[in-house]
């Protein structure tokens, strides 16, 4: 089958690479144009094309597909080589941008889209953190008919993981890999696939991740703090000001504890096994932290370089 394949980060490219392994023709692939990246704020290619050179198929870049937008002469250059490349199906994943409904009617079996929750539990950009952050206990792999809405097209498959301790790049990971399985099996079976209509209640949108997040509010509950310490690892990092350094916190657990009486914040001891935090109804088990230029240690090594007292209050 002649597919087009539109996506940009690591979760898209395990997919790309799935359905190319299972004997599909990549036709074009569409990514977001570089970006600056790294210390040097060079530009880098994303996972989808670099892997796209590396195979030697061809790539688009617009920086949008809107014919009457901002960028009419890349839209209309992404439209030539979507013409060009005549698919059978377009596959999306995290792509990053909208498609205009020219596109989703191009290919003759429309295109389908790999998402990294159940819907329409958290339609949007941020699905595996938000899940995370929410407390939940299962998330999972929805492949989706694609419309001109926001995640709300007819699903085609769908399958539950447990989420268990997981942060988001464990999580990520184990996603990425079951998208990859899921869109080559939608694929062998196109066209007979049932499609189903996204039910109306439990709708949910999962904003995207913005940097200003990551700081810790300690007067949250002890299990709210943990699951937002783990949702934001990799990025942006959970944070908290210490003595005029912004630590990352990277791994903690909550500790049950009948009574805190010490302010939200205040370190209360200090381990080789952990930093004890109190929180707003219990205790915060710090395990893994970083200092600004550093690297992730866990808590013992992170302490010889860091003299953290009972007493100390985080920000």
């Amino acid at each position: 089958m002649k597919v087009v394949f539109a996506g940009t980060p690591e979760f898209a490219r395990v997919a790309l690479e799935a359905i190319a392994a299972a004997g599909h023709e990549i036709v074009l692939a569409l990514s977001q144009p570089d970006r600056p990246a790294g210390r040097g704020m060079k530009l880098q290619a994303s996972p989808v094309k670099q892997c796209a050179v590396a195979n030697g198929w061809p790539v688009a870049q617009p920086r949008s597909l809107r014919l009457d937008g901002k960028y009419p002469d890349e839209a209309a250059a992404g439209r030539d080589a979507l013409l060009k490349a005549q698919p059978d199906v377009m596959v999306v994943a995290a792509y990053g941008l909208i498609l205009p409904q020219w596109v989703l009617d191009l290919p003759t079996h429309g295109c389908l889209n790999i998402h990294a929750s159940l819907l329409p539990r958290w339609r949007g950009a941020a699905p595996i953190h938000r899940a995370i952050e929410a407390g939940d206990t299962e998330t999972g792999i929805t492949i989706m008919q694609m419309d001109a809405g926001l995640d709300t097209g007819d699903m085609l498959l769908r399958e539950a993981v447990e989420i268990g301790n997981d942060n988001t790049a464990r999580l990520h990971d184990r996603l990425a890999e079951l998208g990859g399985r899921m869109i080559v099996q939608a694929l062998a079976s196109i066209g007979t696939l049932t499609r189903t209509p996204q039910p109306a209640e439990g709708v949910t949108y999962a904003n995207k991740v913005e940097k200003q997040e990551a700081q810790i509010d300690w007067n949250q509950p002890a299990d709210a703090i943990v699951r937002r310490i783990r949702a934001f690892d990799p990025f942006p990092g959970a944070n908290s000001p210490l003595d005029g350094e912004t630590v990352k916190l990277w791994a903690a657990h909550a500790v049950p504890a009948a009574s805190v009486s010490a302010a939200p914040g205040t370190i209360l001891a200090v381990t080789d096994a952990g930093v004890a935090v109190a929180a707003r109804d219990s205790i915060v088990m710090l395990t893994e932290l970083q200092r600004p230029g550093g690297k992730r240690l866990a808590v013992a090594d992170f302490l010889r370089g860091f003299d953290l007292k009972p007493g100390q209050v985080f920000g």
